[in-house]
């Protein structure tokens, strides 16, 4: 009978230890899932026109507009300035190639780097939802000051007449706004992915499997908002002007921070419970301090939480990996209670140990995803810089953008998002039995194989530019399509759309439950330290190439040798794929206890779960 009631209150109420609005127990049909989620997803496809927004199209419920919103919003905006910097920065700028390069890599890199503060902010004191309204608006204002580095007469690039570098005004103005929106960034971008996660119950049968598709969905809309950047705000920075470019984001920002302030009451809150790396370095120093005592002949002897302390956070079962770090979890034979041990840095639980192990055994992953990064940091740089070169005509009218051509990457995504969600996912359901189809590690690897054809692609067809440059220098390569960039950019997003995607879902999902936003922050670090590995890759290679013959980089794209510099990425990838594949072959995942009470599959094998009796 009590188990049958405790049925029923699943079903009405969540039990996932969030609150909703008020800081009450959440109602499971007023809060959450889609309903919420869209909400976020549209905000990240406006700031992603700096991305993308068709994700709402597809997401019928309301509540889910909300986190779509803002999302939507946010990579409109970063796209939309992403895609054009470099070009900004030569052509406005004055900067040559290699130092262009450099720059948008160091300006993506802290971009994607400053989340790591954001994430553990936003876990630690101030919420996700705070952080991500807090921080939208430092992006807002670093948007209105960007607006005025470029309408304002006093702080435009330059006066009326020849222009051959921009003012210094101009130059402190323009970097203090992209970043005050890397700022922004760092703040919105974990807290607001892992929010709109964090409506899907991971004990409800059903709201665990929507949120499997829940970074699928996410990533449409991401790419949705990455279209339109890419298109409609570099159509506008062309053929109009910067500055009017700048007002279509700041407009489309504010409106969406106010939609994502709308969806509050539909929002499920996790409290935050204090730094989350203090139960880690308790850990520590509990393992150092009795490195000495004989380990336990069973691990049932270990000490975790006891059954009538049990609160609705999720414990970790006990892994054998590590082991040395399980003293932490041994109770020592001495006067002093569980309790003075515990407060003393002497005594950690099972589930703390475990969350131990599951940030270092992701750390060969995180590295070994680097070299992937780094082919990726190429797409929105050099591979732009090549578009600008060619020939953009459609017909004798229109001319494409170069920054546009990234468009094609979007649809690479999204096509291989919606490909893997709507067949792939339920023919792996039903081959291999399992909730999720394949490993999250075994999607990122895939994306790895693609993201190193690219390269081999992008090396061939600028090989072929340089043919054309070699025998007609004064056209030079003007003479060849855009379009012949089309595969490179086709297939890095197909990579896309497994490895990112996958890297997001591992990220939040191997955490411990405490770091949700730093999960985030996590994966987004990978790309970060990425762009900045690139631009150390640039001067190195620049060096030594100069140093024995001629630099592979010199002062444009014509008297540069890229196609050598992209067959060194690919042959890099190649080699890192085997070490990967060893890594991911060795690898734990979480093992979870969740309530008998629930329905759940059976898949400890894939994604670490046990249940274990409420009784």
């Amino acid at each position: 009978m009590e188990q049958k009631q405790r049925e029923v209150d699943e079903k009405k109420w969540v039990y996932d230890s969030s609150v909703d609005h008020k800081g009450r127990l959440p109602l499971r049909a007023s809060t959450g899932v889609w309903k919420a989620s869209l909400f976020i997803i549209v905000y990240l496809i406006a700031a992603q026109l700096y991305q993308k927004w068709e994700v709402v199209i597809v997401m019928k419920m309301t509540k889910l507009v909300t986190n779509l919103a803002i999302e939507f919003s946010e990579r409109l905006s970063y796209f939309g300035i992403a895609t054009s910097l470099i070009l900004y920065l030569s052509k406005v700028m004055h900067e040559d190639l290699k130092s262009a390069a450099k720059s948008v890599n160091y300006w993506s890199g802290v971009t994607t780097m400053m989340p790591l503060l954001g994430g553990f902010l936003a876990d630690a004191y101030l919420g996700r939802f705070s952080t991500v309204l807090i921080s939208s608006i430092v992006y807002l204002l670093g948007l209105i000051l960007l607006t005025m580095s470029r309408v304002v007469p006093s702080l435009r690039p330059c006066g009326p007449g020849a222009c051959l570098e921009p003012r210094k005004v101009h130059e402190v103005v323009f970097f203090l706004a992209i970043y005050l929106i890397s700022i922004g960034t760092g703040g919105h971008k974990p807290a607001l992915e892992s929010l709109g996660a964090d409506q899907f119950d991971d004990d409800h049968s059903e709201e665990r499997k929507k949120k499997m598709s829940y970074f699928n969905w996410w990533n449409f809309g991401l790419c949705s908002g990455l279209l339109l950047g890419v298109t409609m705000i570099v159509y506008v920075q062309d053929h109009v002007s910067w500055g009017a470019a700048d007002i279509i984001l700041c407009v489309v920002m504010a409106i969406t921070i106010v939609v994502f302030c709308v969806g509050r009451p539909f929002y499920r809150y996790r409290k935050p419970m204090g730094s989350p790396l203090t139960p880690l370095l308790q850990v520590l120093v509990a393992a150092i301090a009795k490195r000495k005592l004989p380990y336990p002949s069973n691990p049932s002897q270990l000490y975790e939480v006891p059954a009538a302390e049990k609160t609705l956070d999720r414990l970790l079962c006990h892994t054998d990996k590590l082991k040395f770090l399980d003293r932490a979890a041994i109770i020592e034979d001495n006067e002093d209670s569980v309790e003075k041990q515990r407060s003393s840095w002497r005594l950690a639980t099972v589930t703390n140990v475990e969350e131990m192990k599951l940030i270092l055994n992701m750390i060969p992953i995180w590295l070994g995803c680097l070299p992937f990064g780094i082919c990726v940091a190429q797409a929105s740089t050099f591979f732009i810089k090549q578009g600008a070169t060619m020939n953009r005509k459609i017909d004798s009218d229109f001319l494409i953008p170069a920054a546009s051509i990234f468009s094609l990457a979007a649809l690479g995504m999204i096509a291989s998002v919606t490909i893997y969600e709507k067949i792939l996912v339920p023919v792996l359901r039903r081959a291999t039995g399992t909730e999720r189809g394949i490993k999250i590690l075994q999607r990122i690897g895939i994306g790895m194989v693609f993201s190193m054809l690219a390269m081999i692609v992008a090396a061939l067809v600028e090989k072929k530019r340089l043919g054309f440059v070699e025998k007609n220098p004064k056209t030079g390569s003007m003479s060849m399509s855009v379009f012949w960039l089309a595969p490179q950019f086709v297939i890095i997003g197909v990579g896309d759309g497994f490895s990112l995607v996958g890297l997001q879902e591992y990220f939040y999902d191997q955490v411990p439950d405490s770091m949700r936003s730093l999960g985030i922050a996590f994966y987004l670090s990978v790309i970060g330290a990425a762009n900045f590995l690139s631009s150390l890759m640039i001067t190195v290679v620049d060096n030594i190439t100069e140093k024995y013959g001629k630099s592979w980089f010199g002062k444009d794209l014509n008297t540069s040798r890229l196609d050598k510099f992209y067959w060194l990425l690919a042959i890099m990838n190649m080699l890192n794929l085997w070490v990967y594949v060893i890594l991911a072959r060795r690898y734990s995942y979480k093992n979870v206890q969740r309530r008998a009470a629930v329905a759940v599959a059976d898949c400890s094998k894939e994604d670490g779960v046990t249940l274990i009796s409420m009784a």
